[in-house]
């Protein structure tokens, strides 16, 4: 398993996660930026208002994830390279860099409080998880917003390196 970083964006905490994709850059910005390809991986119903800075988001988690709407807004579009986002009281910043066999996707998670921090490395951990595996063709669907034991897995993991713990976790850990 490739680990996420835990690390300080403007003075705020954040999770970092680079993954090198096999797939062209505009098959990845599709991914990461089609409500119908967001729906693979992202842990909730993705609707951008405009994918266009100052835009908004709705996020529309499942019903066993409590049917949670939340709103977010677009901070940031360069198609087809970078997409940044609100997330909540975090930021979702997504980069694709060309490599020579791909896609270099680089996510950073920027938190409200570090005490996120291994609950959203866990999370987006799966998730990005799903991504490669949609990208490839395999069969993947959005891990939702409940605790999974691989979630679990992944959680205590984070904690045991040391990433700071005890937000509340959403459906209870």
């Amino acid at each position: 398993m490739r680990h996420g970083t835990f690390e300080t964006v403007d003075g705020r905490p954040a999770v970092r996660f680079e993954r090198d994709l096999r797939h062209p850059v505009q098959t990845v910005w599709a991914a990461v930026t089609e409500p119908g390809e967001l729906a693979h991986w992202f842990p909730c119903a993705v609707a951008f208002d405009a994918l266009a800075p100052g835009a908004g988001i709705t996020f529309t988690f499942p019903p066993d994830a409590g049917g949670e709407v939340m709103r977010g807004q677009v901070l940031q579009v360069q198609a087809p390279r970078r997409l940044t986002f609100t997330w909540g009281g975090s930021t979702i910043d997504i980069a694709l860099e060309p490599i020579a066999d791909g896609t270099r996707l680089t996510f950073v998670n920027v938190l409200e409080a570090a005490d996120e921090a291994a609950r959203a490395a866990a999370g987006w951990d799966v998730c990005l998880e799903q991504l490669e595996r949609a990208l490839g063709g395999e069969d993947a669907a959005a891990p939702g917003g409940t605790p999974t034991p691989q979630w679990r897995e992944r959680y205590a993991a984070y904690e045991a390196r040391g990433f700071p713990a005890g937000a509340p976790v959403p459906g209870g850990a």
